[in-house]
């Protein structure tokens, strides 16, 4: 017999995802993104940079819409300072020695600073770093 085309798995060609996909590229594409993406660069350069002060931090980057807190080394205890995060009422997580932040291009200027902010007020809150010492 004939085995109807399974539309399962997004790379399986899902007709309902493809869909999705295209009308959220022409929605990009009729958007000002470009100019949104530097806006908010600029924003976290400004608002993240003075944070390379902090003894745990080795670098603070911006590249587009990516922000980057780099440690000297991962947190001791990564699920405790997620949840700091999430205490502050954003979900951000580290990644290995990295507290980064992707916000969606229609990011409100306040909505980005309550994540810079965020970020800063975890920083003061003081973090154990794994195998580092001040």
């Amino acid at each position: 017999g004939t085995q109807p085309l399974m539309h399962g798995p997004t790379f399986m060609g899902n007709p309902l995802a493809c869909s999705i996909a295209a009308a959220s590229i022409q929605l990009l594409l009729s958007s000002p993104w470009e100019s949104r993406v530097k806006k908010i660069e600029e924003q976290l350069r400004r608002e993240l940079s003075p944070l390379v002060a902090y003894p745990e931090v080795k670098d603070v980057r911006a590249l587009g819409a990516i922000g980057v807190v780099e440690l000297h080394a991962p947190p001791k205890e990564p699920q405790k300072l997620q949840a700091a995060f999430v205490e502050q009422g954003v979900w951000l997580r580290p990644f290995g020695q990295t507290i980064y932040t992707m916000p969606p291009f229609v990011i409100s200027d306040d909505e980005l600073g309550e994540i810079c902010a965020a970020i800063r007020k975890v920083l003061d809150s003081g973090i154990q770093l794994a195998d580092w010492k001040k």
